[in-house]
């Protein structure tokens, strides 16, 4: 009775029920096909900065991570550390990254000299005068900066190009006499060497130490673009800055190489995307970012002391000649021909 039964439903045709949960079953199946990546996030970077989240940098991290968010659905989404909150400077980043405390993050460049010369290019005193020669320098030497980060096994994702370093300092700077009664924080070898060659106490820092050491009075000067100062408030300590257009440096954003492998084709396309994108906005972004930080100084009571004194330039081009020289003598030749592409400009 019981088999005969079960034979006898097997060979009805489906009733009305089953149709009505065979077609709720397809149209569940439809709606998983057709939906995108799921939004609870399936992968997350840890990226870092030294810099605060105003400053270029942070600027140039937080789109990053806004844009690759919303570009894979939340499927790859950054948790980013800024202001150095991980106690990993730039000159300590790719280390970082090598050992897997960190998926990447932003490095100034001219701190990454230690690792290969090339990165020291975007800082070298006085070669490019214009944010429109730094773009053009730049992308000649991205290849060059791939290489480099390849050879680690990371995966270079934009630059970020500051705005022209200056000095801020306790007092106005209006002679040679004055550079030499700075004990100034410089940011890469080469600085150090310039303004040791003028006479003044020179010493390469990451910017949390070098505002630690302004407030204790070891230091009274700091070598940084506006916008550097201006995310550091760094006129709670010095009043004066002088716009000396020491260089248009970079930093760099980059990934393991290991991690963006890791991710579907798909999504590895979207992080090119989300690269490319904040890459072109940080560009966008700096054609009013000088007049903005000199705003904000100004109103912050910072004396912006422009023109700067040409004895004062002339003597910093001077100092200038050795770090050059030494840097050329360092790096291969293809990175020497970009530093004579630029002098020729």
């Amino acid at each position: 009775m019981h088999f005969r039964t079960a034979s006898r439903l097997h060979l009805l045709p489906a009733s009305r029920v089953e149709r009505g949960f065979f077609a709720a079953i397809g149209a569940i199946v439809l709606v998983a096909w057709a939906m995108p990546v799921p939004a609870v996030a399936q992968v997350q970077w840890k990226m870092a900065t030294e810099y605060p989240e105003s400053n270029v940098s942070g600027v140039g991290l937080a789109t990053f991570g806004k844009l690759l968010a919303a570009k894979t659905n939340g499927y790859l989404t950054t948790v980013n550390a800024f202001d150095n909150a991980m106690k990993i400077s730039s000159g300590d980043m790719l280390r970082a990254a090598q050992d897997n405390r960190i998926a990447g993050g932003d490095a100034f460049a001219g701190l990454l000299e230690a690792s290969d010369p090339v990165f020291g290019l975007s800082s070298l005193p006085f070669v490019v005068q214009s944010v429109d020669a730094a773009i053009a320098m730049n992308a000649r030497a991205r290849p060059l900066y791939e290489r480099a980060l390849a050879a680690r096994r990371l995966k270079l994702l934009y630059m970020t190009i500051w705005p022209p370093s200056g000095i801020w300092s306790d007092q106005p700077l209006r002679s040679v006499e004055d550079l030499r009664a700075l004990a100034v924080r410089t940011y890469d070898d080469s600085s150090t060497g310039v303004m040791r060659a003028v006479g003044a106490t020179a010493e390469s820092l990451p910017f949390n130490e070098a505002i630690a050491k302004i407030r204790e009075h070891k230091l009274n000067a700091i070598l940084t673009s506006g916008d550097g100062g201006a995310g550091r408030k760094l006129w709670d300590d010095l009043r004066h800055f002088t716009p000396i257009n020491y260089a248009v440096p970079v930093s760099i954003a980059f990934v393991r190489q290991d991690d963006f492998e890791a991710l579907p084709k798909e999504v590895q396309d979207q992080v090119e995307a989300a690269a490319a994108e904040t890459g072109k906005s940080q560009v966008e972004r700096l054609a009013d970012r000088t007049a903005e930080n000199y705003k904000r100084m100004r109103s912050n009571g910072v004396s912006i002391d422009e023109p700067a004194s040409p004895a004062i330039i002339a003597a910093l081009k001077r100092a200038a000649s050795g770090p050059i020289a030494a840097w050329q003598a360092k790096v291969a030749p293809e990175a020497a021909a970009i530093l004579e592409w630029a002098n020729r400009q």
